[in-house]
């Protein structure tokens, strides 16, 4: 099995790196892929794709299996999850599964290619927010179809986000790496 995980990482923080840990202790997996957006993503704040990819590539250094793609950075274009999703299970021609956060649970259906999305692939689901996450699959009129294609992690308890290191500049929400590249190139 290969998991992506995709996301913005502006920046990565241990967090994103602690549930790579989190997953490998209840999963088994060939590769671990962090899938940064590119820039023709529309999210407010976001740096750019070099330096995002440059502090991921720091931060997955010592981590076995652990990969860093560039693939959502090439395209010129955002073309949704499920399309980034098709492409990696080609090219490793292996089952994918998508790391996503129980607070994103409730936006996925109005994702691009969302029920092709969800019918296709499955999702490793991490709790934020103190979400009862299985009752609220089991109780969602379109997710409860696809309940079989959630995995929910053990509880993942890290009040850390890229959001809270930008307002605060704490260097305990980053690796020592990542922050001394922040420092360094004067970012957020």
């Amino acid at each position: 099995m290969v998991i992506v995980f995709g996301g913005a990482f502006n920046p990565p923080t241990i967090a994103h790196r602690e549930i790579f840990y989190h997953i490998k202790k209840s999963l088994k997996f060939e590769t671990f892929i962090y899938l940064p957006v590119s820039n023709s993503y529309t999210k407010s704040s976001l740096i750019s794709n070099f330096h995002r990819l440059n502090m991921l590539n720091l931060m997955v250094e010592d981590m076995e299996d652990a990969i860093v793609s560039e693939q959502e950075l090439n395209d010129t274009d955002f073309l949704g999850t499920y399309k980034s999703l098709l492409r990696i299970q080609e090219l490793f021609n292996d089952e994918v599964a998508f790391v996503i956060g129980a607070d994103n649970l409730r936006n996925i259906h109005n994702w691009k290619f969302a029920k092709s999305l969800l019918t296709e692939f499955k999702f490793i689901v991490i709790n934020r927010n103190k979400i009862d996450v299985s009752k609220y699959i089991k109780n969602d009129k379109i997710l409860s179809r696809y309940i079989d294609n959630f995995y929910v992690t053990p509880k993942f308890n890290m009040n850390v986000s890229s959001t809270i290191f930008r307002e605060t500049l704490d260097s305990n929400y980053v690796t020592n790496k990542v922050f001394e590249y922040i420092m360094l190139h004067d970012l957020y």
